[in-house]
């Protein structure tokens, strides 16, 4: 039991000739407040909201139909609205605009964070909304390829980026054997 004593003693001198009654020591029961304390931290533990894991939103496509003869094609992307980045081993970028087969600018080497690709996405999101004067409809489509060599960080990473730059429209996709020569060349 958890008591707490309160040794007042009866007060007065010694030899002071007066008799005064003893008085009894005052003894508080903390028993309840222990309790008290327990459901309440109980209560609070119980009903306050722990911080909640934070997620990004990733649509994928349809898986495609197995009686289906001939694979779906991916939709076609404006070449004038188009990047492409392509992730390889050891944290390496390249990436162009354009269409793969003619590309108007790259295939350019780049790195992650604020002065790599970060800036260069940038860029080409500004460039691209002033040349079709600011249409939400009209905005950069990013295509992201990532190599078998590309780890999973890089491309946690690069989906980063995605929602730093503010890039609407994006998509994940193999990459071709062409790609992957670019990609290997230094």
């Amino acid at each position: 039991m958890a008591e707490l004593n309160d040794s007042g003693g009866g007060g007065g001198k010694k030899g002071s000739g007066k008799v005064r009654s003893k008085k009894a020591n005052a003894k508080v029961d903390l028993t309840a407040m222990v309790d008290l304390a327990f459901l309440l931290i109980t209560f609070f533990m119980l009903t306050t909201t722990l911080s909640k894991p934070q997620s990004m939103d990733l649509g994928l496509p349809d898986k495609p139909d197995i009686n289906d003869p001939e694979p779906p094609k991916p939709p076609e992307a404006a070449d004038d609205r188009t990047v492409t980045i392509l992730l390889g081993g050891e944290n390496e970028i390249k990436w162009y605009y354009g269409l793969p087969s003619n590309p108007f600018e790259g295939p350019s080497d780049a790195t992650y964070g604020k002065v790599g690709i970060r800036a260069e996405l940038l860029k080409k999101k500004e460039t691209i909304a002033q040349k079709y004067n600011n249409d939400p409809k009209k905005g950069m489509i990013v295509i992201i390829k990532p190599s078998k060599k590309s780890t999973y960080k890089n491309m946690v990473d690069i989906l980063d980026e995605m929602a730093i730059c503010d890039v609407k429209t994006y998509a994940i996709v193999d990459i071709t054997p062409d790609e992957l020569a670019k990609l290997e060349k230094k």
